[in-house]
């Protein structure tokens, strides 16, 4: 096991290649909980990136709950899958409970949802 990054010149900025790529790795097991992942500067070396633009992607990464910093020891691969669920469920109902407070319909609601996902997903 180990981590395969790929960066690709085009539309999508690097930082979020390098997400997006630990991300899917990290969830669907190839990086297993507790991998340790290089360096901000390693990793930035290997890729020919700024430490800036790989430190942008962690901080996402960690925001997101797919990596955890212990300090000194390094950044880790989290448990992400079921605080990412929990996350999701959270902010599900908080938009649900909004939509109800301003007064829109069900139907409302989800067209607003499925149109912010089209967007998000770039459908």
């Amino acid at each position: 096991m180990t981590l395969k990054i790929h960066i690709d010149e085009g539309a999508v900025p690097p930082y979020e290649q390098v997400r997006a790529q630990i991300s899917a790795q990290a969830r669907s097991g190839e990086l297993p909980v507790g991998y340790r992942l290089p360096t901000v500067r390693g990793l930035a070396e290997s890729l020919g990136l700024a430490a800036n633009t790989v430190a942008k992607a962690y901080r996402a990464l960690e925001a997101d709950g797919v990596i955890e910093t212990r300090g000194r020891n390094g950044t880790f691969v989290a448990a992400a899958g079921e605080a990412a669920e929990r996350e999701l469920a959270a902010a599900a109902r908080s938009y649900a409970e909004r939509a109800h407070r301003l007064g829109t319909g069900r139907e409302a609601a989800l067209t607003a949802v499925r149109e912010a996902l089209r967007a998000a997903y770039g459908e």
